[in-house]
């Protein structure tokens, strides 16, 4: 029972000194509360540039990646080796290989020259569907085909003979076979890319498989997948290694330009972070470097009576935490709002909450401040009671 008492009231002793400790860290914030606002409010800023800017790095992979999306095909598959054409079951192999959350569209296409009133003109058969996900930079007036003997013909190919959609035309030529077709067809669109595909003349698979009457004949399929560069070089030999018959190429211009905006957005964001941590450091430090100088006939007498430094520099400490805490709590919250902008202003797209990004924000606001806090405390430890009570 002895043994019980004693421990319950060391344990009632540790809690008052905790409380004790507490509300004389409090006591001294609110004493010097201007000074400390300021303190605070930097920790705050600077919390909130430092949450909002991790907050974009890692949502900009994202965010650059849905941007560039609308620039067009970034992977290509085409025939391996000397093959003229891919098998459509390959074609549906190398499809399941791509995670289905990264691929934005897929479009398999098959060429061959026709003519429209005995002028010579190249259709395309695709995934209408796909091709309007992998080219959504291009400008269709009218709309994209929705029925079969449906066609989306280039603005040169409308210049040339003269159509409008709506307008019927008919294409003719011969099938691989040698036999000569004939087909009607609607232009359901007209458009414009300000590429070649404005010489070119789109129409669904099924369409051009029963003019030319072999189906199951891909010559290439362009994909736009959300994924960076060293990801889809991974992809591709996945696929090169797994399918037979297909050879997989990434379209350099976009992979590669989206590797380097990205590395040098991140530098950028690490440039910033550091400037903002040393900022923060700088203010709290001299913020509190300014309360010990206030505080030095207090700090001396509180010495003279047998406070040891280990008590001062956890007061100060205290503080500084106090400070780092609600800075970073505050400045976490203000961060996310402040990253919400920025990708709203640059992207034109939200960006998702981190949760964790909450207390690992108070954590660096804290362990900042006591980073700051180095200083003034050696200052405060160093002041000599006999000196300062003299009033020297």
């Amino acid at each position: 029972m002895a043994d019980k008492r004693n421990m319950d009231a060391a344990r009632g002793n540790k809690v008052s000194r905790q409380r004790f400790y507490i509300k004389m860290v409090v006591s001294a914030l609110l004493r010097r509360r201007s000074r400390m606002i300021v303190a605070l409010l930097a920790v705050a800023v600077g919390a909130s540039i430092l949450s909002g800017l991790i907050t974009i790095y890692y949502d900009i992979p994202r965010q650059m990646g849905q941007e560039f999306r609308s620039y067009g095909t970034n992977f290509l598959i085409i025939p391996e080796g000397n093959a003229a054409s891919i098998d459509a079951g390959a074609v549906d192999a190398a499809l399941k290989c791509i995670p289905a959350d990264e691929l934005i569209g897929a479009a398999p296409y098959r060429y061959r020259m026709v003519k429209v009133n005995e002028q010579p003109f190249m259709a395309a058969g695709t995934s209408l569907d796909g091709a309007r996900k992998t080219s959504p930079y291009w400008f269709v007036s009218g709309r994209w085909p929705e029925a079969p003997r449906e066609a989306l013909i280039g603005q040169a190919v409308a210049d040339t003979i003269l159509l409008a959609p709506g307008s019927p035309f008919t294409i003719t030529g011969t099938s691989p076979s040698g036999e000569p077709f004939s087909r009607d067809f609607t232009v359901s669109g007209i458009a414009q890319s300000g590429g070649k595909e404005e010489a070119f003349i789109f129409m669904s698979l099924d369409d051009l498989d029963d003019m030319l009457g072999d189906g199951g004949k891909i010559d290439v399929v362009e994909c736009s997948i959300s994924a960076p560069a060293q990801e889809l070089e991974a992809l591709a030999l996945t696929i090169s290694e797994e399918v037979p018959g297909v050879s997989p190429r990434l379209v350099k211009r976009l992979t590669e330009s989206e590797g380097a905006v990205l590395s040098k957005l991140r530098a950028l964001v690490y440039l910033v972070t550091v400037i903002v941590l040393l900022l923060i450091m700088i203010c709290v430090a001299t913020t509190m470097m300014a309360v010990v100088a206030e505080r030095r006939r207090e700090i001396g007498l509180r010495k003279a009576l047998g406070a040891a430094n280990e008590s001062l520099a956890a007061e100060f400490l205290g503080e500084g935490a106090f400070i780092g805490a609600f800075g970073g709590l505050l400045g976490a919250l203000l961060g996310f709002v402040f990253a919400q902008g920025v990708a709203l202003s640059v992207f034109n797209r939200p960006i998702t909450f981190l949760p964790l990004l909450l207390p690992l924000t108070i954590l660096a606001s804290v362990i900042i401040t006591g980073a700051a806090c180095i200083i003034p405390v050696r200052s405060a430890a160093g002041v000599d009671p006999a000196i300062v009570l003299r009033g020297e």
